[in-house]
């Protein structure tokens, strides 16, 4: 069983859902610290101008507070602010009539938790690209113990993973020999963005994956999977 243990983000970039696209079991590690100013609680799209911009879902933090812990602050107007940026941002774009009352929905609804936020639309958005084979479980209903590796092997062992696909930016603290002795596969998820038609000028890679949506429509899954081409990585070490 191929499992990958990602936090739960806003509005995600095309990678996240190349990681969804390739797990059997896809963990919402939603137990661990919330970083602020992090792709916990904003992304970024491109805007009329061929530049980018950031969305950034306010939030009551407080220091040591887990992911699924943190609420939304909900006196800023932020919904309205959001959704009327991305209306503007694409509205020019080939599909977004296709996609727009689906993302318009998300922003009249209020949120009390980010995590329920993140986790409604990644897997709405999982939905539309017809991501619909992956299990979804979270890492706070499994009640396991540990920090950094240790925790991440519990719980592949608690689901019963023999493989781990993790993200290139992880290597500088995950520990591979521990998932040798483990008798887990490590892979690093190396994806390589494709470049595929955007509005507004030159191409800008890492956006949020509504920019994908609005511009690709019902190809944005082609495009996702040609990224993944030659992106899994064994570690030699396991």
């Amino acid at each position: 069983m191929r499992v990958v243990i990602l936090q739960p983000m806003y509005l995600p970039w095309i990678g996240y859902f190349g990681l969804i696209d390739i797990a059997d079991v896809f963990v919402f590690y939603d137990d661990v610290q919330f970083v602020g100013s992090s792709w916990q609680q904003r992304n970024r799209i491109k805007i009329s101008n061929g530049n980018w911009i950031w969305l950034t879902v306010p939030v009551m933090k407080k220091f040591g507070q887990k992911i699924n812990e943190v609420k939304i602050n909900n006196n800023k107007n932020w919904a309205k602010k959001h959704w009327k940026s991305i209306f503007y941002a694409y509205t020019r774009a080939p599909y977004f009539k296709d996609y727009s009352d689906v993302f318009e929905k998300f922003y009249k609804r209020r949120w009390e938790y980010i995590v329920d936020l993140n986790v409604t639309i990644i897997k709405e958005i999982c939905k539309l690209l017809g991501l619909d084979s992956t299990k979804f479980i979270f890492s706070s209903q499994l009640n396991v113990e540990g920090k950094k590796t240790d925790r991440l092997i519990n719980i592949l062992n608690k689901i019963g993973a023999d493989e781990y696909i993790s993200g290139p930016g992880a290597k500088a603290y995950i520990e591979p020999e521990k998932f040798k002795k483990a008798g887990i596969k490590l892979y690093w998820f190396e994806f390589n963005h494709p470049v595929y038609p955007q509005l507004y000028g030159e191409f800008i890679p890492y956006l949020s994956i509504i920019d994908l949506l609005f511009n690709m429509g019902d190809r944005s899954l082609e495009v996702i999977r040609e990224g993944e081409k030659n992106a899994l990585k064994r570690d030699p070490r396991t």
